[in-house]
């Protein structure tokens, strides 16, 4: 909304900027610029500061998408990532995200690099926009049986099965595999590729929630904080009450070892 600023209050003007979308940040920056008042010049100082964050935000964002256009060619697309491979409790969890061109996810990340809050934002998103989701869980009791590399072979077979569609390009992050025909391995392509980046998104969001549930059904290891993983609590755990059938059995000898035998 454009204000008259020889009429409006320097607070209201402040609060058209604070609002204004990305679009018209600029325009209303140099429409006010003339204002006198310090409280309304800092606005707009303070707008086009956020106006040029927002710019590189969205620079990245598009390097993603592009970066997974050129890899991933004409065809079906497909981003692989997972989670869950150095914990000691829960299940590998590995997605399978196909993502359209448009519209872009804002934002869209290694989930790594993002608050708690803003994966379950992205989460939701990439569930709105997304062309396909496929998720696959591995057991602990199957990671014990076979090994984690077996494991995580497993699964991102799972993952890319449970889309339903047969991709032309599967673009995972890390090193290769082997687990799917047409694979393009991307070392730290969470953080370099949109649809890998959303795979990540939604595969730890998923298991957080999982692990947060189990947490109720195995009260006292601290799952729903550490997520399966060894913290100083969970560990203290395991040593006083034992291990549950949640666990890796394969992954305790370290700090469990009458446990693990």
């Amino acid at each position: 909304m454009t204000l008259d600023s020889s009429k409006a209050t320097a607070r209201a003007i402040a609060e058209a900027l604070a609002s204004a979308p990305f679009e018209q940040v600029v325009d209303l920056a140099r429409q006010y610029a003339g204002d006198p008042r310090k409280q309304v010049q800092a606005s707009c100082e303070r707008a086009l500061r956020r106006h040029a964050r927002e710019t590189a935000e969205r620079e990245r964002v598009r390097a993603m998408y592009e970066l997974m256009d050129e890899l991933g060619g004409p065809g079906v697309v497909v981003g692989v990532d997972e989670v869950g491979r150095g914990s000691i409790a829960g299940p590998l969890t590995v997605c399978a995200v196909q993502l359209p061109a448009e519209p872009v996810v804002w934002g869209v990340n290694d989930s790594k690099q993002l608050t708690p809050a803003r994966r379950e934002e992205l989460a939701e998103r990439i569930a709105e926009v997304a062309l396909g989701i496929g998720i696959c869980h591995i057991p602990p009791e199957r990671i014990d049986e076979v090994g984690m590399a077996h494991a995580l072979r497993e699964a991102v077979a799972g993952a890319v099965s449970d889309l339903g569609l047969q991709p032309d390009r599967v673009l995972m992050d890390g090193n290769p595999l082997g687990a799917v025909p047409n694979e393009v391995d991307v070392v730290h392509g969470d953080a370099k590729v949109a649809c890998i980046a959303a795979a990540s998104i939604v595969a730890k969001v998923t298991r957080d929630h999982l692990m947060v549930s189990l947490d109720a059904a195995y009260p006292g290891y601290h799952l729903a904080e550490c997520k399966g993983y060894g913290s100083p609590e969970h560990i203290a755990a395991i040593r006083a009450h034992g291990l549950t059938p949640i666990h890796r059995v394969s992954f305790c000898g370290n700090f469990l070892e009458d446990s693990c035998r």
